[in-house]
């Protein structure tokens, strides 16, 4: 709710002490779970073309959804259970499919890039940033095990 009313509103100063604080609580998380496949594949973005991180992770969070909920999509589930119907996140039963839809369309509504292609990157090197993104210490904490050649279809599907 408060991602969608900065959005909305930018000078909701309420709605942005409660980014701060989503922001806090993901530090906190990221320090109990570790980082994964998106991480990895968002750095070799930034080093190699100056994307904002941010920016790399919008692209690529909706893919690494799709990808882990092949293997994990009861997580996905029990996670939208709890946030169904709440600022406008998709029903318990769409799955990791629909909570990558959400995921995107809030990426579309923030007038973020969503494919690579949109952001400079040349198709051609689409395999060395899947080499860098496997050597990426992040992608050993992904929940599915990620290796260079699905790192590479990621970055393909996203392209």
């Amino acid at each position: 709710g408060s991602y969608m009313r900065v959005l909305d509103h930018p000078d909701d100063l309420e709605a942005r002490g409660d980014i701060q604080l989503g922001a806090c609580f993901a530090g906190i998380a990221i320090e109990n779970s570790m980082l994964g496949a998106t991480h990895a594949l968002a750095n070799p973005l930034t080093a190699n073309y100056d994307i904002i991180h941010g920016q790399a992770i919008a692209m690529m969070l909706p893919h690494v959804i799709r990808y882990n909920g092949t293997e994990f999509g009861t997580w996905h589930d029990e996670l939208l259970e709890v946030t169904e119907g709440s600022n406008g996140c998709p029903a318990a039963g769409s799955g990791p499919i629909g909570l990558a839809a959400f995921v995107a369309e809030l990426t579309e509504r923030a007038n973020l890039l969503s494919r690579l292609s949109d952001a400079g990157v040349d198709r051609g090197k689409l395999p060395q940033l899947a080499t860098e993104a496997a050597n990426q210490w992040t992608g050993n904490f992904n929940p599915r095990k990620v290796n260079e050649e699905e790192l590479l279809r990621l970055y393909e599907t996203a392209y």
